[in-house]
């Protein structure tokens, strides 16, 4: 991916953000928004704490079922570059957290950064279907906006299309690579070279799983993670106190905030979803009565609960790897143009 490109995604997202930021604050009562912090009952978010954690334990085991076919690589080393990768998300851009995973695994195993950034994809793709059918499942029971269910469309599009391309690319692999091999005639042959090997590292991480119990385990622990992410919506609810303060919030509540608070993961922003986050958060509560200051009090902090563990967690990991912020970030741009460079000629 060519550097202004790079840039271009960068200005784009932090655009988003500040729009959306905008927006939150534009009609904010700020006296009523100090009242909401200060009448919380934070000690919901000790559980609150622990449900975080265990969901991303759950997405390691995930990530540990997927990348089985290709290399056996421990829990506990894939739950530290995990958590390493979502901490540099925090304010990384571009989303240069998931090539530090592919980075971090790679050098763990014998297995190619290639190769485990294909599992990331399909672990997007997985993460993607099961939302469209908690939205699909939603829907029964609660009308969203045109906008949200149009959202859901092109979501859902784009990953089938995606999901396509990558079973056509694996199923005619050598044809894929021959008329790559066409492709790439007029650039110099080291170069060439480089990138069949990146391409051809791509595909050996889309594999099927080992067994039809990994498809079953694998669907069982993405509804669980899922369900992990409503439930510190709901603890954020109880906290607050609005299940008792606005009688339209009910349990439908934390399932809408899922469906569309995600949407801030799929659209350019800035790093940690900021902006984004918070008025589609803001946005989801008002369909329940919520008034805009008392809602953007809930986003900061169910936010901040989300993001500030993982990045003070990710921080003392990297630390005790004897390695540095910088360090990775360095290596995960170098991963990154690798496997871009490689996998946009096709």
């Amino acid at each position: 991916m060519s550097k202004g490109l790079k840039d271009w995604k960068v200005i784009l997202g932090l655009c988003a953000a500040a729009a959306c930021l905008f927006f939150s604050f534009k009609d904010v009562n700020f006296a009523q928004m100090w009242s909401a912090f200060k009448r919380a009952h934070y000690i919901y978010f000790i559980p609150a704490l622990a449900v975080i954690f265990f969901s991303h334990w759950l997405r390691a085991w995930r990530w540990q079922l997927l990348l089985a076919p290709i290399a056996e690589v421990k829990r506990k080393d894939l739950y530290s570059s995990l958590l390493i990768g979502y901490m540099a998300n925090t304010f990384l851009p571009a989303h240069l957290g998931e090539f530090i995973r592919a980075y971090l695994v790679g050098k763990k195993s014998p297995v190619s950064g290639s190769a485990v950034f294909a599992t990331i994809v399909v672990e997007r793709i997985i993460d993607v279907f099961t939302l469209l059918l908690l939205m699909a499942l939603t829907i029964v029971v609660f009308p969203f906006p045109e906008w949200v269910q149009k959202s859901g469309y092109i979501s859902f599009g784009f990953i089938a299309l995606l999901l396509f391309a990558l079973l056509l690319l694996k199923k005619y692999r050598d044809q894929t690579l021959a008329i790559l091999d066409i492709v790439l005639k007029p650039l110099p042959p080291a170069l060439r070279h480089k990138m069949n090997e990146l391409l051809h590292s791509f595909l050996d991480g889309v594999v099927g799983l080992k067994s039809w119990r990994h498809y079953i385990m694998v669907t069982v622990l993405s509804l669980l993670i899922w369900f992990c992410y409503g439930y510190i919506f709901q603890l954020g609810l109880y906290a607050f106190n609005f299940v008792e303060m606005y009688e339209k919030v009910t349990w439908v509540t934390p399932l809408v905030l899922l469906v569309i608070t995600t949407i801030a993961v799929l659209v350019p922003s800035s790093p940690g979803y900021v902006g984004t986050y918070h008025w589609l958060c803001q946005i989801s509560l008002g369909f329940f009565g919520v008034p805009e200051s008392d809602a953007l009090s809930f986003a900061f902090v169910v936010h901040g609960i989300n993001f500030l563990p993982i990045l003070i967690v990710g921080l003392v990991l990297v630390s005790v790897m004897g390695m540095s912020v910088r360090s990775i970030q360095s290596e995960a741009k170098k991963e990154a143009d690798e496997i871009d460079g490689g996998l946009e000629t096709t």
